[in-house]
């Protein structure tokens, strides 16, 4: 089983590191990794441009995202649909483990 180590900084400079199982038929693991960049750094983005954005709305949004690019996928729907469960709860299984890195505030 093959892991990919992710570590991210919040806007408000708190890191998470992240071990996440990759399912065992991942092209490219440096692939996965630049991806959950750009999408992560793109959803902040247009955050900070749009202005206050409630937590369930962006969450909802990321799982209707999820349902229109597996939509895309030329498989069986139920095949595709399995696959997209899985690697989602995958993900979500890497919670337990996630690490917070909490940045101090304060005066010197």
């Amino acid at each position: 089983m093959e892991h990919l180590p992710y570590r991210f900084t919040t806007p408000t400079g708190d890191a998470i590191s992240f071990e996440f199982e990759l399912h065992p038929e991942t092209g490219s693991a440096t692939r996965v990794y630049q991806l959950l960049d750009r999408v992560l750094y793109t959803l902040n983005h247009e955050i900070a441009v749009l202005g206050e954005t409630h937590n369930g709305d962006l969450l909802q949004a990321l799982a209707m995202a999820i349902a229109v690019r597996t939509e895309m996928i030329p498989a069986d729907p139920e095949l595709k649909r399995q696959l997209a469960q899985g690697v989602v709860d995958k993900a979500l299984r890497s919670l337990q483990n996630a690490q917070h890195d909490v940045t101090p505030s304060g005066h010197a």
